[in-house]
C-alpha cells in the first residue's frame, strides 16, 4: 500500500509529505517500509504569522481558529496532491495527516485534551484519497499523554539493535523513545528542542528571522551559567515519565521570565545558553536509561552547534547517529512515522504504545475521512507488526 504521511511540527515552519510503500512480511510480524521520497512546502508568510499570533499564551478567537483550521487544511491538501503526483505517480491509496498542533492541555502531569488543526476534508477533496487524522485524542481518552505518539514506530525501528538504543526527535519540543534489552520501553518529551532558540531569534530580529541558521550564533557564543541554572530549575524536567509538554510552557514568555533580572546578554551568548539547555535536558533524560545509542531526527539535527554540545553532554561512549543510518532521512522520519500510523489505523491495528504514553491499553488511533471512492476497509490482520524493515526486500 502506498501511503503519504503529512506532518508539521511544533516549529510550524513548513509541511512535510513523505510517501512510503508499506507491505507486511513474515506473516505480518514485519512491516516493510520502502521510502518513496519527501516533498516539503513552507507555510505562506500570512498563514505562519496568523498561526504564531494565535498560539499560547496569545489570546485568540473562534474566528481565528476556524480560519487556521481551513487554511492549514488547504496547505496540507496542496502538498498531499503534489506528493501523490511526484512521489506516487498518482497511485497513493491513503493519506495520514498529523495536522498542526496548536494546544496540548496538560495539568499536574495529566493530559486532558489536545487540538491539531488542518481540516482533513480539504485533503480528501484535493486528492480523492481517504485520510486518517486526529491521531492523538484516542490515546488521551484512554488515559494517555497523547505523545510522543511516534513511540510505537520508534520501537518497531529500534527492535533488534544492540544494547539500549533510543530514538530522539528534536523539533520545537524534543522527545525520546528508549528500548532496553529487558524491562519496559519508555518514551516522553524531554523539554524544549528548538522552541526557545527559535523564540529568541525571532525576538532578537523583530521577527525577521525564525531560527539560528546553521547554529552560527550559538557556535560563536559562550554559555551564561547563571541563566542556564535558572532555566534548568523548571519543574517539568523533574516530573516522572510518562509526560508531555509543548509551547504552552516553552514559549517566549518562559524565556523572558528567566531573563528577568539578568544583565543584557550578547545574542551569541543567549543562543549558546539555550542550545546547551536543550542538550543538557536531553542528556539528563537519557542518562538514567543507560542508553548506548541515540538515533536522532528532526530539524534540530540541522543545527551543528546544537549537535556538537549534545555530543559533549551525552555520557561517554554513547553513539549519536542520524536516522538516515536506519534508512529514514532525519527531515522525513516523523512524516514516515505518521504514514505507518495511518496504515495501522486503516487496518484496525493499535497505533499507541500504552507503556510509553500511559494509556490504559492499545487503541486504534485516528478518525477516517473517506475519499471519492466508496470506502472499503482492508481485513484486519491476525496480529500487528512488531518491527519495521526499511528499504527494498533483500
Amino acid at each position: 500500500m502506498r501511503v503519504i504521511g503529512l506532518m508539521s511540527g511544533t516549529s510550524y515552519d513548513a509541511v512535510d509529505a513523505a510517501a512510503a510503500r508499506l507491505t507486511p512480511e513474515d506473516g505480518g510480524e514485519t512491516l516493510r517500509l520502502v521510502p518513496l521520497g519527501l516533498v516539503s512546502a513552507p507555510y505562506e508568510d500570512r498563514l505562519r504569522d496568523a498561526l504564531a499570533a494565535a498560539l499560547p499564551p496569545a489570546p485568540t478567537t473562534l474566528a481565528d481558529v476556524c480560519l487556521l483550521d481551513t487554511r492549514i487544511g488547504q496547505a496540507f491538501a496542496a502538498l498531499a496532491a503534489r506528493a501523490d503526483r511526484e512521489l506516487c505517480a498518482g497511485r497513493a491509496e491513503l493519506i495520514a495527516s498529523h495536522g498542526q498542533t496548536v494546544y496540548h492541555w496538560t495539568d499536574a502531569g495529566q493530559v486532558h485534551g489536545t487540538l491539531q488543526l488542518g481540516r482533513p476534508a480539504w485533503i480528501a477533496e484535493a486528492t480523492g484519497r481517504p485520510v486518517v487524522s486526529d491521531f492523538r485524542p484516542r490515546d488521551i481518552a484512554a488515559g494517555g499523554q497523547g505523545a510522543p505518539l511516534v513511540a510505537l514506530v520508534d520501537l518497531m525501528l529500534l527492535r533488534g539493535r544492540p544494547g539500549t538504543p533510543a530514538a530522539l526527535n528534536i523539533g520545537g519540543i524534543a522527545n525520546l523513545t528508549a528500548l532496553p534489552p529487558a524491562g519496559r520501553p519508555v518514551a516522553f518529551d524531554t523539554g524544549p528542542g528548538n522552541a526557545l532558540m527559535d523564540a529568541a531569534v525571532r525576538e532578537l530580529t523583530g521577527g525577521r528571522l525564525g531560527y539560528d541558521e546553521d547554529g552560527a550564533l550559538a557556535a560563536a557564543g559562550r554559555v551564561h551559567e547563571p541563566l542556564l541554572l535558572r532555566l534548568l530549575a523548571e519543574p517539568y524536567y523533574r516530573l516522572p515519565a510518562p509526560k508531555t509538554t509543548g509551547k504552552e510552557l516553552f514559549h517566549h514568555g518562559h524565556l523572558r521570565a528567566a531573563l528577568d533580572g539578568c544583565a543584557p546578554l550578547p545574542p551569541q551568548d543567549l543562543l549558546a545558553t539555550l542550545a546547551r539547555l536543550t542538550a543538557r535536558t536531553v542528556a539528563d533524560a537519557l542518562r538514567p536509561l543507560r542508553v548506548t545509542e541515540v538515533v536522532a531526527s528532526g530539524g534540530g539535527t540541522r543545527n551543528p552547534a546544537l549537535m556538537a554540545v549534545l555530543r559533549e553532554e551525552l555520557p561517554p561512549g554513547t553513539a549519536l547517529l542520524d536516522s538516515a543510518a536506519l534508512g529514514l532521512p532525519a527531515a522525513a522520519k516523523e512524516a514516515y512515522a505518521f504514514a505507518v500510523l495511518g496504515y495501522l489505523a486503516l487496518h484496525g491495528l493499535p497505533g499507541n504504545a500504552p507503556g510509553c504514553t500511559g494509556a490504559r491499553g492499545p487503541r486504534v488511533l485516528g478518525s477516517l475521512t473517506p475519499g471519492r471512492a466508496p470506502l472499503r476497509l482492508p481485513p484486519v490482520p491476525s496480529r500487528p507488526p512488531v518491527r519495521i524493515a526499511v528499504g527494498p526486500p533483500p
